[in-house]
């Protein structure tokens, strides 16, 4: 099995990572985009066009998925991709909201996901589905990507943050770029017990396997 993994930066080097210890027989190639990370704020023709070029390498080798490891990528460029190249098969990162909705007692979560994933058609629509009858917090978290990105995580006021969304009684918090998933350990020893946060590697070899059998 071979799986190709894009991100617009080292958050896919933890998606790579989680997907080979939950698939160890796959073999895995990572391309990211860090010449013109951050993608968040960036406008949708450029997304797309950068992602398109990113993956270029995965394209022109037998693949039997492509994992668009960015949040962002995924909810501005991923139908474009799946119209161009209805060959390949792609494997896309969105916002869990879905999962996030049915599992909060309190009817309160947060997102944090990037400008571009908030701002996205598509979140816009999981959101109406979804969280209909749940309040959603957004909090800020457009220079996330950029610090993690440079090993600058710890400049991020993460207690801050985490003490407003408790203050909200948000009891599901959603990393929304995988960028986050590298503060994941962090974000959890702040919150309390019975708050859960969530990350989608784990749904993501699920549908790589359901691909490839």
């Amino acid at each position: 099995m071979n799986i190709g993994i894009f991100d617009s930066g080292v958050g896919g080097e933890a998606v790579a990572a989680k997907i080979h210890k939950l698939l160890p027989m796959a073999n895995i190639t990572l391309v990211n985009d860090r010449k013109h990370m951050p993608y968040g704020s960036r406008s949708k023709k450029e997304i797309i066009q950068l992602t398109e070029k990113a993956i270029q390498p995965l394209l022109n080798n037998n693949y039997n998925a492509i994992v668009i490891a960015c949040n962002t990528a995924t909810t501005v460029a991923i139908s474009y991709l799946r119209k161009k190249y209805p060959n390949m098969n792609f494997v896309g990162i969105e916002p869990m909201i879905k999962p996030a909705s049915k599992m909060t007692k309190n009817k309160c979560i947060a997102i944090c996901a990037t400008p571009s994933t908030l701002n996205s058609t598509r979140y816009k629509k999981l959101k109406k589905t979804w969280a209909k009858d749940i309040k959603v917090i957004e909090p800020d978290c457009s220079n996330w990507a950029y610090l993690i990105e440079n090993n600058r995580h710890n400049e991020i006021d993460l207690k801050s943050v985490v003490a407003s969304l408790k203050a909200c009684h948000v009891d599901v918090i959603v990393l929304g770029c995988t960028h986050f998933h590298l503060i994941k350990t962090q974000i959890t020893y702040l919150t309390d017990p019975d708050i859960q946060v969530l990350e989608p590697s784990d749904a993501i070899a699920e549908r790589i396997k359901n691909i490839v059998n």
